[in-house]
């Protein structure tokens, strides 16, 4: 499995990561539209061609973000859950989670400003439909409590291994064997299984 980062093309890309860069130095907040159009070396004008507001920046960074999780909510909506299944649900999210991790670090670093914005709001959604998909229908409290904490796993990962989300998906981790990104969500995709191992079947 392979979580590099895919680079970005086109105008709308560069604006989305440079936003996203800006955001998590500085905070939400206290960035300006045109500090975003300064950075990326081009006018306010060609910024508002692709986004008018910073909401609106928000809205494409997790959309752009949260496109591989659709792609698995889709995915399991299609299937009859199963033990092959969940894990195959865990094992496709983890495939995403290194490209979200600049998404996470903006998150963290923004949190008031972001807690009941549309965009936040909008991904809390996905991650709960994820969490449906992992535990099955008519779960128990601890099977649906061990699918929220299998998913995030990875979350808990990228923080507790990264020293900076910033630096890279190459950085080195924190300490120990883990060294890359990589390893890092591998080691998150053996402790999400077990966790996940332990779900209960639906409707035993």
């Amino acid at each position: 499995m392979s979580t590099t980062q895919r680079p970005r093309t086109g105008t709308r890309g560069r604006i989305i990561d440079v936003a996203l860069e800006l955001f998590s130095e500085q905070g939400y907040q206290e960035t300006s539209l045109r500090e975003i159009a300064d950075r990326l070396g081009v006018t306010k004008a060609a910024l508002y061609y692709h986004f008018k507001t910073k909401d609106d920046i928000v809205h494409g960074i997790i959309e752009q973000a949260a496109a591989p999780i659709d792609e698995v909510i889709a995915w399991g909506e299609e299937q009859e859950w199963s033990p092959e299944v969940r894990d195959e649900l865990i094992r496709r999210f983890a495939a995403g989670s290194a490209e979200r991790a600049p998404l996470l670090r903006f998150f963290h670093e923004n949190q008031p400003a972001l807690r009941d914005s549309s965009a936040g709001l909008e991904f809390k959604e996905r991650m709960i439909a994820m969490i449906k998909l992992v535990h099955g229908p008519e779960a128990t409290p601890a099977a649906r409590l061990r699918a929220a904490m299998a998913l995030f796993s990875f979350h808990t990962a990228l923080f507790l291994l990264k020293q900076d989300l910033a630096a890279g998906p190459e950085a080195l981790c924190a300490t120990g064997t883990v060294t890359t990104l990589d390893q890092a969500t591998e080691v998150a995709l053996e402790v999400a299984l077990e966790i996940a191992a332990r779900i209960d079947s639906p409707r035993d």
